[in-house]
């Protein structure tokens, strides 16, 4: 872990290493995009993901997958549910059906279920729709059966996808399902006894930002810090039309019964800066939570990219790569709001990664610019702004270096500084090849963004009192 201090230049020289990121995970040789079936049981954490096993563009789509013990490290394994030429395998989740609910498993088993959209292309006997549809793994994870009876809930729409499910109560519980109606920008809510049978409950939405399709939901509890209060989170991705442009993720505190989520509160606004946004960044998208996380923890991972140039990044034989896991917890703010912070899951020594930690000022009139770069003298740069007056965040990646794939691609983000900042901004920011995350307030305001330099950006500079670069 590198410090640097306000004024001073941090002159770092780890051997470079290559494009592909070290502790953001990417699939070997072909194209990444959402995660699906974050798990974790027996002791690994199981990372599933859509995937395009004949190419480095979207299409084909697939559940590739991956394991880990620690977060950091992980072992890309084959694909788990394969496309057909009738079905792609749209997003989804995975669980442990440990009271064998469905009845997959046989005595001593458990059976890993995913819950996942089958993506009809319009060959054979159907028309082209989406449905949940299942799958069960009776090896841990390791082999994927389809379930005969598929599909499980059909409505006959064309966008109607990415079911999140979770266990709801004791033993006497039963499952839930959040799935999306997405051009309604609607989140339906279902429940199921048993993974196959399911009745529909209630909805949430439209609400805040609409701009674009809803998807990717996920909706778990979380202890508000410091109390024994526990508010419902609710996931919801859009695209196009987040804040920084683009793909984003978005969320709603509130409570749900078990039938139906009720947000805290609706901001009657046009101005996406009063709703609140897991990421202010660019490559954020698509996060969702693991399902049986220990020790009670909500971790979470989205997918480092954007939709407006994901095919275009100048990577091969990959392309794209998730986001570094992240702890997320439940504050109140000085102005009473609940506000989600979060915090990575850092690598320990790892070639090619630099993280920084900083402390920087943000009074009336103070203006501080973190510079990150290769240190080598080129031009190369991704440009952090403290803004104690505008009470903001920007980045800047610009100048970022290849930045001429796409023409979405060049910007400059911004976020506001959240009520009670005080004086002095705390900043972690980790640098990893090419994807830049930062964390600014004690991971209120994360950023995170992918860049493209000719050579790593390791070395952090801190100038304070400029104007814009």
């Amino acid at each position: 872990m590198t410090t640097a201090r306000p004024d001073t230049n941090v002159a770092l020289r780890p051997t470079p290493t290559a494009v592909r990121p070290a502790a953001h995970f990417t699939a070997a040789e072909s194209w990444l995009n959402d995660p699906n079936g974050l798990l974790y049981h027996d002791g690994v954490y199981h990372l599933f993901f859509q995937t395009n096993p004949h190419g480095d563009t979207w299409g084909n789509i697939s559940w590739g997958h991956a394991v880990s013990t620690d977060l950091v490290t992980w072992d890309e394994k084959a694909i788990a549910i394969p496309c057909t030429p009738e079905e792609m395998a749209f997003s989804g989740s995975a669980v442990a059906d440990v009271r064998n609910t469905a009845g997959f498993a046989g005595p001593g088993q458990t059976a890993l279920v995913a819950i996942y959209t089958s993506a009809r292309t319009g060959e054979g006997s159907r028309p082209p729709s989406q449905s949940q549809s299942l799958a069960f793994s009776l090896d841990g994870g390791s082999t994927w059966t389809r379930y005969a009876g598929n599909p499980v809930l059909d409505i006959g729409s064309s966008e109607f996808r990415d079911p999140k499910v979770f266990w709801y109560g004791g033993d006497d519980g039963y499952w839930v399902m959040v799935v999306v109606e997405a051009v309604e920008r609607r989140v339906a809510i279902y429940t199921s006894p048993d993974l196959m049978a399911w009745t529909r409950r209630s909805s949430f939405g439209p609400a805040h930002a609409v701009g674009g399709v809803w998807e990717c939901p996920d909706l778990f509890p979380l202890r508000i810090r410091g109390t024994d209060e526990t508010r419902w989170v609710l996931i919801v991705s859009l695209n196009p039309g987040a804040i920084a442009g683009g793909s984003g993720t978005q969320y709603f505190v509130g409570d749900f019964d078990g039938n139906t989520f009720t947000a805290e509160s609706i901001v009657a606004s046009d101005r996406l800066e009063d709703f609140d946004w897991l990421d202010y960044g660019r490559d954020y998208y698509a996060a969702v939570s693991f399902n049986d996380a220990p020790d009670g923890r909500r971790l979470m991972i989205g997918w480092a990219s954007n939709w407006q140039y994901a095919d275009l990044t100048p990577t091969s034989p990959w392309r794209s790569a998730m986001s570094l896991v992240r702890e997320v917890e439940l504050d109140r703010c000085a102005d009473g709001r609940l506000r989600l912070t979060q915090r990575p899951v850092l690598p320990g020594e790892t070639a090619g990664i630099e993280v920084f930690e900083v402390t920087v000022p943000c009074t009336d009139g103070e203006r501080t610019s973190l510079i990150l770069s290769s240190g080598t003298g080129n031009d190369e740069e991704l440009v952090i702004n403290v803004d104690g007056s505008a009470r903001s965040i920007t980045c800047d990646r610009t100048r970022s270096g290849e930045v001429s794939f796409s023409a979405d691609f060049p910007s400059v983000d911004w976020a506001p500084l959240p009520a009670g900042t005080g004086d002095e901004v705390d900043l972690l920011i980790v640098a990893d090849s090419t994807i830049v995350e930062i964390y600014a307030a004690g991971g209120l305001v994360t950023f995170t963004e992918q860049v493209f330099p000719s050579e790593p950006l390791i070395d952090l500079r801190i100038e304070r009192g400029i104007g814009d670069r």
